[in-house]
Order: structure tokens, then sequence, then C-alpha cells
């Protein structure tokens, strides 16, 4: 069984360039965030700089963005609230087969929202437009819903490998 994971591990590259992808989205939408808000605060206050209409809902767009991406940022480092008040006091298998019970739990949402985020995004994004920017599409709303499913997607798979691979891992030590 070693074999089969000496050759997934060739693909554990792939996963550190899609967390470092997500990272850096999220931190460029940061930044965008920051400095929209401080043009539209400034614009309020200093009469030569302009307060954009479109600046609130870009925001909220892009907040939406990092939200969701950074919930699947989480999984991969293994960061999310979880109960652990009886870790403790379990036993060890049942706490794995509890974690991997909740990841196949979280792998499931990631596919229900890539599935009906996109349905989303479509159907409902696709029709309507924004207010302050009738020429951009509500679909880039919508969008960061499956985004972040393929993300969580991703990311709980290596999760749940790591599981599998740390159940055999121990036998092989016995």
């Amino acid at each position: 069984m070693p074999t089969i994971f000496n050759t997934i591990e060739k693909i554990k590259p792939a996963y550190d360039v899609a967390y470092k992808f997500v990272l850096l989205l999220c931190k460029l939408l940061l930044v965008v965030d920051i400095a929209i808000t401080t043009m539209a605060v400034a614009g309020r206050y200093i009469p030569f700089i302009p307060d954009p209409a479109w600046s609130e809902e870009i925001v909220l767009t892009c907040m939406a963005y990092m939200a969701v991406l950074s919930a699947a940022l989480a999984i991969r480092r293994n960061a999310h609230i979880r109960m652990t008040a009886f870790d403790r006091y379990l036993p060890k298998k049942v706490i794995l087969v509890l974690d991997i019970l909740s990841d196949v739990a979280v792998l499931a949402l990631a596919v229900v929202m890539f599935v009906v985020g996109w349905k989303y995004a479509v159907q409902i994004g696709g029709k309507g437009s924004y207010v302050s920017m009738p020429g951009l599409s509500r679909f880039w709303m919508y969008f960061p819903v499956p985004l972040a499913g393929i993300a969580m997607f991703i990311f709980e798979i290596e999760i749940l490998y790591n599981h599998i691979k740390g159940i055999f891992a121990k036998k092989e030590d016995l």
C-alpha cells in the first residue's frame, strides 16, 4: 500500500499551488477592499476626492469572496472551529472516525456549494446587473459560492487522503 501513497504524494505540490493562489487572491481582495473603502470614506469628507456610487457594491462583493475563500483556506490548515471538548475522553479511533465523518460532510457541502452556487450565479446573477454599474453582471456577486466550493472540495480531498494515509501508516507500524 505504501507505493500508492508515494504516487499520490507527487500531487501535493499542486495542492500547495492551489492554496497559495487562493491566499494571494484573498490578499489582493483585501487590498482592493481597503483601497475602495478608504476612497469612499475620504470622498465624503474631502471635496476633491470622488465618492463613486459603485463603491459599496464592490466592497461587499470583495468581502463575500474573502469570506468564503478564507473558509476554504481554513479547511486546508485544519483551522476551523470544532467541538473538541470530549476528545480527551474518547478513544483515538472514535475521534478519527468522527473527523472523517465531519470531513465527508464538508466535502458534500463543497459539492452543494459548487452545484447550487453555479446554478444561482448563472440563472439569477446572469439576469441582473449591479445597480450602480449596469454594465456589470450580477453573476460576479454570486460567483464566490461555486468558486469556494471548488477550493473547499480540493482541500477537503487532501484532508481525507491524509486521514486514510494515517490509518494505513499506523497499521504498517504495528
